[in-house]
């Protein structure tokens, strides 16, 4: 597996899991770092057991096209692999050159995407994305919509909808809070950008009686914008910025949240392709309300509260009702956390993943 993902400590329990399978010898290429455009992403050696895990220096580094694993090659000819999964989209660069140098060994291969929009991209990237989904064996998607997207542009192949990652259930846990308290609304993303809505946030906010506070985590270039904007709403005092969140502390931050919101809105270049921090925090029994841009509605199912994106009343009248009821808040908690048990652990992302894997073998 090549997947400059696998970074992230929490994410590497899939691949534990993976590799707990009797029939799976699992390798994992990763780069020491990568330079995504809110900051650097450094290796956490969280979860290793049971694999290996190849620190292997990327070129273009921070560049999601045109980034690609130099020693690749000589890595595959060591290994001599049945299968390649490539944990990036089918037009870019280093995706291109994995699938060829897999089919210099006769090794199967996948891509994975989150694609959920239909982008025409320029030369060379367009040839690239024609020839992958012409000659690769399998891809992986990891929301519905990205099934369409694909088909659209021509991909004919097997595939499946598989999340790239689930959540550790023993990591995130419910967690009791103590009576009295503020009600506290939550907003974790890893970038402070429009297209995740925190501006509506802060005006649904801004209407709720009683006690309560905000607590935003990430960092992005409309920080200073939403600070600026909770201090013309008069809520300054109520609103607090964490900061970036590593993914080890997640664990601690969702359990102080009595509500988590995702209140996404479409762009024209952008839709929700997942929302992560909704899985993670029914995981630990954190009621959850999204907007209905792409895949949220998805996600939380019957298990969360859904509003229209945009719709700042509408999230005003959802984060009221679980102010106002004890028994909402401890019902939804508890189908979150069913939802996640059933559909979202990483050993069921990693069961329905080898399923892929034992599928592609069984073609030869």
């Amino acid at each position: 597996m090549i997947s400059k993902a696998c970074l992230v400590g929490t994410y590497q329990t899939k691949l534990e899991a993976i590799a707990a399978f009797e029939d799976i010898e699992l390798v994992v290429i990763v780069p020491p770092v990568w330079n995504d455009a809110s900051g650097p992403v450094q290796l956490e050696r969280g979860h290793t057991k049971g694999y290996k895990l190849i620190v292997d220096p990327i070129r273009f580094n921070g560049d999601f096209h045109l980034h690609y694993y130099p020693k690749l090659k000589q890595h595959l000819t060591e290994f001599q692999p049945d299968i390649v999964h490539i944990d990036e989209e089918p037009y870019n660069l280093a995706t291109w050159l994995a699938w060829r140098q897999a089919r210099k060994i006769n090794a199967k291969s996948l891509f994975f995407s989150w694609q959920n929009l239909n982008r025409n991209y320029p030369f060379p990237f367009s040839r690239m994305e024609r020839q992958v989904l012409a000659g690769i064996d399998y891809a992986i998607l990891g929301n519905r919509e990205a099934v369409d997207v694909w088909r659209a542009k021509g991909y004919a192949g097997k595939l499946r909808v598989i999340p790239q990652f689930g959540v550790d259930p023993e990591i995130f846990q419910p967690k009791r809070h103590n009576s009295g308290r503020s009600f506290v609304i939550g907003s974790a993303n890893r970038r402070l950008v429009p297209e995740k809505g925190i501006d509506l946030l802060l005006d649904a906010a801004a209407k709720l009686p009683g006690v309560w506070r905000v607590q935003i985590a990430g960092e992005g270039p409309q920080r200073p914008f939403l600070e600026n904007y909770a201090r013309e709403l008069g809520i300054q005092d109520r609103v607090q910025f964490d900061g970036a969140i590593s993914s080890a502390q997640m664990p601690a931050y969702l359990q102080q949240l009595d509500v988590l919101v995702l209140s996404s809105r479409t762009l024209p270049n952008w839709k929700e392709q997942f929302g992560r921090i909704l899985i993670e925090a029914m995981a630990s029994g954190v009621p959850v309300i999204g907007s209905d841009s792409g895949e949220i509605p998805h996600v939380i199912g019957t298990a969360g509260l859904v509003f229209p994106e945009g719709d700042s009343e509408a999230l005003n009248d959802h984060l009221l009702n679980l102010m106002r009821s004890d028994d909402l808040r401890a019902q939804l908690a508890k189908q979150g956390r069913h939802r996640i048990l059933t559909n979202y652990t990483q050993q069921e992302i990693a069961a329905q993943t080898v399923a892929v894997y034992r599928d592609m073998l069984a073609e030869n």
